[in-house]
């Protein structure tokens, strides 16, 4: 009988014990959630601030690719126009030269 009073005991300053850690606990526990919380906010706005970064980015090529191929059609254009000049100085030496 002695035996089943003490377990009985034990078990109930057990059950305390974990009481009074679980009420120690419940303001750690508030803590940890709003830091999860927070940090949950964080990676949100890390996450769209990366987005608008690689969309200027994107924006940024887009607007350096037109400015190369702009470029690029510029020294073609001007390629082709040296090359209509030579060919008509071509000529012109060709109908000279049948001339004679």
């Amino acid at each position: 009988m002695q035996s089943k009073l003490l377990v009985a005991l034990l078990a109930a300053l057990a059950l305390t014990a974990c009481q009074k850690a679980q009420e120690a606990a419940a303001p750690a526990m508030d803590q940890a959630k709003e830091a999860a919380g927070a940090a949950a906010d964080s990676t949100a706005e890390a996450a769209k601030s990366a987005a608008d970064a690689a969309s200027a980015a994107t924006s940024s090529a887009a607007e350096s690719t037109q400015d190369a191929a702009a470029t690029a059609a510029q020294h073609a254009a001007d390629a082709a126009s040296a090359g209509a000049d030579k060919a008509q100085e071509m000529a012109d030496k060709a109908k000279d030269a049948a001339k004679e």
